[in-house]
């Protein structure tokens, strides 16, 4: 406001003062001419954007890690939390340097239909100009933090009852090939991209991968001790921390503003900031949905408004329109996000009941969840058809699900998954890790 107050002032009169000195010294004028910056093409202006959009949609990404922690933190018993925390850090920057090693590149890098290239990723040295529409590392960076996401899932189904190296020999498998490969089908322009399969942000690239991934680690682990009885009673084992889950709850939805705006892969035109700008609305509805559609289902059904359904009912919003973000309207944006919700509430006793034991409720709302989404793709986006998107969700279930057991079988026949009896009501804080969250809690083991 300042700036243009002052600019009104100068008036004519400044004007006036630049074209006579203009006219009265041509050789300074000529000067200032040769001085002055020289302004950047279209192109290059597209291209800052691009890979800004990359840059900060990367970076608040790999803002969830830290919103996967404390939502784990959260709903593990206190004498498990510093374990959680370990691997979420441990898994973020395993994937890390798993994706360079090899990961992008057997997801991107001249991909055969079903495979890339078994090699490590570089970009252009210090002070070279990228050709293409975006920086090369700030493509790497924002594709990285994606695949830890995927690891994440499986951090929290498995939570309290496994062993730290085998979980992280595990990520190793998943994060280097599990994903790059299973990725490359849609995103490396593999066959599935060339069946017309649709999946915007990862439902099933990301989460129903690392879903199925979880889901296969939970049947050969087992459940933990005493969740549920011979005669089928299932005992609830609350969290530690709701404020620690409702705080990761919260950074989730913050980082899924990047996951799913920064997958628009352009911020270089007005078309393309607009449609970034949809994204976040719509993103932001069906999270709201998949509350509200948690909090009425729960008071019907129980009575009493359950906290950790309602977390899990804003997640599983998120999840089911990643998929397509951009072509709902707001109604059906919402629609989507409260059929998430509801998956939640509905699944998650029906996984007791299967007696499938997931710590954090990962299964529902992203693997469940993320194939309601897929689903729900066709109708809102014509591109899209439902047998298609059928075809793609077999595919990634059958693949992730039949390797994940396979390399959790080999683990558990080789090192073990499970820590023992005593160690498991001691906590894993005292027996994987050695510091405790908590020590003041030190005399409750077994809490």
């Amino acid at each position: 406001m300042m700036y243009r107050t002052l600019k009104s002032a100068a008036g004519p009169l400044a004007l006036g003062g630049l074209a006579l000195a203009t006219m009265s010294f041509p050789a300074l004028a000529q000067e200032a001419a040769e001085a002055a910056p020289e302004f950047a093409s279209a192109s290059e202006t597209a291209f800052i954007f691009n890979t800004l959009l990359f840059l900060m949609g990367g970076f608040l990404v790999m803002w969830m890690a830290a919103g996967f922690a404390m939502l784990e933190a959260g709903m593990v018993r206190t004498k498990n939390v510093s374990m959680q925390l370990l691997k979420n850090i441990a898994l973020y920057s395993i994937a890390g340097i798993m994706y360079w090693v090899v990961g992008y590149s057997l997801m991107y890098v001249d991909v055969s239909s079903y495979i890339g290239t078994f090699a490590p990723y570089s970009w252009p040295a210090a002070g070279t100009a990228n050709e293409g529409d975006y920086s090369v590392a700030s493509d790497w960076f924002f594709q990285m933090v994606f695949v830890a996401t995927a690891a994440s899932i499986v951090s929290g189904t498995l939570a309290e009852r496994i062993k730290l190296w085998p979980f992280l020999i595990f990520v190793v498998v998943l994060t280097g090939f599990i994903y790059p490969i299973a990725g490359s089908w849609k995103w490396g322009a593999g066959w599935l991209d060339a069946m017309g399969f649709q999946d915007f942000a990862g439902s099933t690239l990301v989460h129903s991968v690392g879903g199925w991934a979880a889901l296969a680690g939970a049947l050969l682990l087992g459940a933990r001790s005493g969740k549920f009885a011979s005669d089928g009673k299932v005992t609830p084992i609350p969290g530690s921390n709701m404020a620690l889950a409702t705080l990761g709850t919260f950074i989730l939805w913050l980082g899924w503003f990047g996951f799913n705006g920064a997958s628009q892969l352009a911020m270089g035109s007005n078309a393309d900031a607009s449609d970034i700008s949809r994204i976040f609305a719509n993103t932001n509805l069906a999270a709201a949905a998949g509350v509200v559609a948690a909090l009425i289902l729960t008071q019907i059904l129980y009575k009493k408004v359950d906290i950790t359904f309602v977390l899990n009912g804003a997640l599983a919003g998120l999840v089911s329109i990643t998929a397509e973000p951009l072509t709902p309207s707001p109604f059906m944006a919402i629609v989507i996000g409260a059929v998430g919700g509801v998956i939640v509430v509905l699944t998650v006793p029906l996984l007791d009941k299967l007696k499938i034991d997931d710590v954090v409720g990962a299964i529902p709302v992203h693997l469940i969840a993320g194939i309601w989404g897929t689903l729900a793709v066709p109708l809102t986006n014509s591109d899209a058809s439902f047998s298609v998107q059928i075809v793609g969700i077999v595919a990634y279930g059958v693949f992730t699900f039949a390797v994940s057991f396979v390399v959790w079988m080999i683990l558990k026949s080789t090192m073990g998954l499970r820590v023992s009896a005593e160690d498991e009501m001691n906590g894993l804080d005292v027996a994987e890790v050695g510091v405790e969250a908590y020590p003041e809690f030190m005399p409750m083991h077994g809490r």
